[in-house]
């Protein structure tokens, strides 16, 4: 039956015999290796599993997604809040400016002034005071983009304004 092999070479026989063993040992190391990878990843299955089973880990995937949900619906809140408060912001008196100013350059001295009180889109009013030795008078004027609206400004007040829209303190 095996009467090929004994019309084979010794060389050729000793040769794939060579072959065989090394292939087995090679199959053996790639075993080996293997074998070695499966044991590590069920350490790591093990601790990642540890006292729970699938359904817990479902419930707890499930647990995470509806809170991302109650996180995405309370920041989505805060945002509509932080935009109202801007919007409320914008409305609000935050930028103003005083300048003191003597209307009559030849006699008395800066007991007359002007304040700016605007919003964040440069709207608001404009107050002046004019002393003058009969008594002292006080005029108000609106202002809205900035600008003169009904009334003419002064230059005081038009410089006022002007401190006031830039954050710059008013000179004289």
């Amino acid at each position: 039956m095996f009467g090929f092999i004994q019309e084979l070479s010794p060389s050729i026989v000793y040769g794939s015999l060579g072959a065989l063993i090394l292939g087995e040992i090679l199959l053996g190391g790639i075993c080996l290796f293997l074998w070695v990878r499966n044991r590590h990843l069920e350490r790591k299955l093990r601790t990642f599993f540890s006292g729970k089973d699938a359904k817990d880990l479902e419930q707890i995937l499930l647990d995470q997604l509806h809170e991302t949900r109650e996180f995405d619906h309370e920041i989505q809140e805060l945002f509509e809040i932080s935009n109202r408060l801007r919007e409320l912001g914008m409305k609000s008196i935050h930028k103003t400016a005083v300048l003191r100013f003597n209307p009559f350059k030849e006699v008395g001295s800066n007991q007359s002034f002007c304040i700016a009180l605007l919003d964040g889109k440069n709207s608001g009013i404009v107050l002046s005071s004019l002393h003058t030795r009969e008594g002292t008078r006080v005029y108000a004027k609106p202002v809205i983009l900035g600008k003169e609206s009904a009334f003419p400004l002064t230059e005081e007040e038009k410089t006022t304004i002007n401190q006031a829209i830039q954050g710059k303190p008013a000179t004289v």
